[in-house]
């Protein structure tokens, strides 16, 4: 795990080296053992290393080849490196490709060697985490790529005078090379969402490289293609319950495996959930070591997990380690954590502080539970988009017949989700696109049109929901778009902001392609949510304790609406007056919308005013200008 930078610039700059230099100190944080730049004429790499795999010097980046024509910049982790070193060693039957004499143990000079021998087609040959670049020095041709889930971030830029890259927007920005400047057109996604939805920025002009494509730049122009379509893995595998349990719990237990290569110390997230207690599960049944797991205990019984950790701990005799925090410790983090963030998120400040206190525990890489309710249907929206499916009917009643119905509901008990079901019966259409958009919408349209002055409100989110393949199974429908918006746009990119602020390495075994492509590929009545993911609890029913399996679902809920009304007031009130300086917001009905919320307003919650306040205080931080 570490930070890749990059520049190519299309004129003559004296200053080139200072500027990767810049761009590498912005994310130190990414890779505090080691740091490396590599010029040649306008082109510059640029690396920050987090050593996880060969620690010594031989894995220090940017790396050449053993011919010096090509460079590498890498992050993350290659899981079947082994595999296709072995391969790589010897030469290809019937080619002319010699084999690659390697001289490190490192998973990056796999991946220089794959390039080499496959060219493009290497990404075929990829299991694992990635985003990395490849400098062709004699083409003057740069290759860069990401991993099919989209677990490690690219952001890139391109102009008539530069092309610059790198894991973080906060790098591209500290190179001055580009304009501080917002991106007008995707703050209304920010705001109905609480994220940017890829491959939109919330920097005008700064791109980020779609998950499971590659990106070449040549003579000054960009191409890009997707390797892989998660939308075409869908094939309505016809298959018997019990050989589904099987397979499943098989393609998990590999996937587990796989992410334990590691040379320095590492553990396991551990709340006591289903996920979290599967993948320690899963840990100690292939790992000949004692496992190391993390919990956040409260104090507070209601809202600890710790008693459902502790038995998970026990079962599998952990080393286990609970980080207790008060709510008052989460709030002295927070500053902190609002500073780490490189996208502005509504979300986020949970990650960094159980990052960092795993980290401050001596362990530099973690196992996470991500992805588990995206794929088995863990969400409340899976049962609620069947239910709405079952009823598309309505959308063919007369306005004039429901809406009154609908609003009267809405009038008398304002609440969230009766103005959700009065906006949703109002139109013309019950889509799956549209029920799921208004899932996901944490700030109303009539509210965004008040507090903006701009109707850009075309997201992305809308090209991603029609990119989805017909099909009647719902279930896989919902796991689509979850993995595509919210797990791809908020969970994946705060987890890696938020841990790699601390230089931890988090790592999801649910994120593994070939589980994903079969759990997709199985219909609903395999998969339906009878009780919360039940395929996957039949499949590891020996592992699970009981009373994890049949326990009420959780979660500390921390008093985010007290904080803002008091401790944080200031604080939130100061950071909203950055609106002033951008035309595009109409301050006075930000702060009527401010106002709403201190005054118990039910239809304004502190979520759908936190992220308004995340926005400005990230664009304060950075120095963003009109």
């Amino acid at each position: 795990m570490c930070g890749i930078n990059g520049i190519h610039i299309k004129r003559e700059n004296t200053l080139l080296s200072s500027t990767i230099k810049k761009m590498n100190d912005a994310i130190a944080h990414r890779g505090p053992d080691d740091a490396g730049i590599f010029i040649k004429g306008n082109f510059a790499f640029g690396h920050r290393r987090l050593s996880i795999i060969d620690l010594s010097s031989a894995g220090h980046q940017p790396m050449e080849s053993n011919d010096g024509r090509y460079q590498i910049v890498y992050n993350g982790e290659l899981y079947n490196y082994k595999e296709l070193k072995f391969e790589l060693e010897r030469a290809e039957h019937g080619t002319q490709n010699l084999p690659y004499s390697f001289k490190t143990n490192t998973d990056t000079e796999v991946i220089l060697a794959a390039y080499i021998r496959w060219g493009a087609d290497c990404l075929k040959y990829f299991n694992g985490m990635f985003a990395f670049a490849i400098f062709d020095t004699q083409l003057n041709k740069i290759f860069i790529s990401r991993d099919r889930m989209g677990v490690k971030p690219l952001y890139y830029y391109n102009d008539e005078s530069v092309f610059v890259f790198s894991s973080e927007l906060r790098a591209i920005l500290k190179s001055g090379l580009i304009k501080r400047k917002l991106n007008n057109a995707s703050v209304a996604d920010y705001l109905m969402y609480q994220t940017v939805h890829a491959p939109d920025t919330i920097i005008e002009g700064v791109k980020a490289l779609m998950p499971a494509h590659q990106l070449s730049y040549e003579d000054n122009t960009v191409s890009i293609n997707s390797y892989w379509n998660i939308n075409k893995v869908v094939t309505d595998n016809k298959i018997e319950y019990t050989d589904a349990k099987a397979n499943v719990k098989n393609l998990f237990f590999k996937s587990v495996e796989r992410r334990l290569v590691a040379d320095v110390p590492f553990g396991a997230f551990l709340s006591g959930g289903i996920d979290s207690s599967a993948v320690v599960a899963a840990m100690a049944n292939v790992s000949a070591a004692k496992v190391n797991t993390f919990s956040v205990t409260f104090n507070e019984s209601d809202y600890s997990e710790a008693r459902y950790a502790e038995i998970v701990s026990k079962k599998y005799d952990t080393l286990h380690h609970e980080i207790k925090l008060t709510a008052n410790d989460f709030l002295k983090s927070l500053p902190d954590a609002l500073s780490a963030m490189d996208s502005p998120s509504g979300d986020g400040p949970n990650t960094f502080v159980v990052s960092k206190a795993t980290k401050n525990a001596g362990i530099t890489m973690a196992l996470s539970g991500i992805g588990g309710d995206e794929l088995f249907a863990g969400y409340d929206v899976f049962k609620r988009q069947v239910k709405i499916n079952k009823f598309k009917w309505v959308a063919a009643v007369p306005s004039l017949l429901k809406s009154p119905i609908t609003y009267l509901n809405y009038k008398y008990k304002r609440t969230i989700s009766s103005k959700k079901m009065h906006l949703l019966l109002s139109s013309d259409t019950l889509s799956f696109a549209d029920t799921f958009r208004f899932s996901r919408m944490v700030l109303f349209a009539d509210d965004l049109q008040k507090i903006l002055k701009t109707n850009d409100s075309n997201s992305p989110i809308s090209k991603i929901l029609k990119q989805l393949p017909k099909t009647n199974d719902i279930i896989t429908l919902t796991s689509l778009a979850e993995i595509q918006t919210y797990m791809q746009n908020t969970l994946l990119r705060d987890t890696d902001q938020m841990s790699m602020a601390s230089a931890l390495e988090v790592r999801e075994p649910f994120l593994d392609y070939k589980l994903v492509e079969y759990v997709l590929s199985l219909s609903d009545d395999i998969k339906f949510p009878h009780t919360p993911k039940k395929l996957f609890v039949d499949a590891l029913k020996n592992e699970l304790p009981d009373e994890i399996v049949n326990r009420k679902k959780m979660g500390f809920t921390f008093p985010w609406q007290q904080w803002m009304q008091n401790e944080l007031k200031l604080f939130c009130e100061e950071a909203l007056h950055e609106y002033k300086k951008f035309s595009v917001f109409n301050y006075n009905e930000i702060m009527l919308l401010w106002h709403r919320f201190l005054k118990n307003d039910k239809l304004i919650t502190w979520s759908r005013v936190w992220h308004i306040v995340v926005l400005a205080h990230w664009l304060k931080l950075n120095e963003i200008e009109e």
